[in-house]
């Protein structure tokens, strides 16, 4: 099974072969499964088929062997969060000794893991909710990664970079992937509408906590929060960078910040299957 429009870098990009995932990780291979085109994939509305598939992926890394965390939490899709690491390196290729900022890295500490894997870069990120940094922190710790990345909890979840930078820090960029939904109830309807259209009338298990999934006034909202406290530490980051998934927030985010002073604001779409969502990227 084929990954369409991934990095060329992107280690995904030519398909997945099961057998080699199933000996990363054996618990994969009760969720494999043949298609009516007689294609072995897996049942992609199945979360415990999809976590499985994603722990094989990330295990295809040497330095990565261990990743449990809750149900509840989100399973990020493992080639689509190596694309943002790729197009990062990208945009950091003239740059050595990278540091990055991760923000709201949720339990699964999925950026500062591919970033370290693939990259070998250094990382601090943060979470507002105290269970996903406890989380994050035993994988950590399983993977002997405590030298590579360093947690910080956010007490006020109104910020996003104020009472997390110190005065000695300095990153190569920032990185985010915020919350994309206003509300509780919002990001429900989302999540039945995406049962629906993987054609599962059962009713799926709701993953994702309040932090991971909404914030007040949506991703919109999120944005211009964090483009205004950027320009509050313009010079803590060479780049601040965020993942996008309505194309109408980024024209109002792009004349803001040209209002706050940012002189390159740039756009990197990603084509993820069927998937069509961006970066943003801005410096002072």
């Amino acid at each position: 099974m084929k990954e369409k429009g991934l990095h060329p870098k992107n280690k995904f990009s030519k398909g997945y072969n099961f057998d080699e995932l199933i000996v990363k990780n054996p618990l994969l291979k009760e969720f494999v499964i043949k298609n009516k085109y007689d294609a072995i994939t897996i049942d992609f509305s199945d979360p415990k088929a999809v976590k499985e598939l994603n722990k094989a992926l990330l295990f295809t890394y040497d330095e990565l062997s261990v990743w449990d965390f809750p149900d509840e939490n989100l399973c990020p899709p493992i080639p689509g969060r190596l694309d943002y690491i790729h197009h990062l390196a990208d945009l950091l290729s003239t740059e050595e000794n990278i540091n990055i900022l991760d923000i709201g890295t949720g339990a699964t500490c999925i950026y500062p893991l591919l970033g370290v894997a693939e990259y070998n870069w250094q990382f601090v990120a943060t979470d507002i909710d105290l269970d996903s940094l406890d989380t994050a922190q035993d994988i950590i710790d399983d993977n002997n990664l405590d030298a590579k990345i360093e947690l910080r909890q956010q007490f006020n979840e109104q910020q996003i970079l104020k009472e997390i930078l110190e005065d000695e820090d300095s990153f190569s960029a920032t990185m985010c992937n915020p919350p994309f939904y206003k509300s509780a109830e919002e990001a429900r309807g989302a999540n039945r509408r995406k049962t629906r259209n993987l054609g599962n009338t059962a009713v799926r298990n709701f993953s994702g906590n309040n932090n991971e999934l909404w914030y007040l006034g949506g991703e919109k909202a999120f944005l211009h929060n964090y483009l205004y406290e950027s320009s509050l530490f313009k010079n803590k980051s060479k780049w601040f960078t965020s993942l996008v998934s309505k194309k109408e927030n980024i024209e109002s985010l792009e004349k803001s910040a040209k209002k706050l002073g940012v002189t390159t604001f740039k756009t990197i779409p990603l084509n993820q299957g069927n998937k069509v969502t961006r970066i943003v990227c801005w410096r002072f």
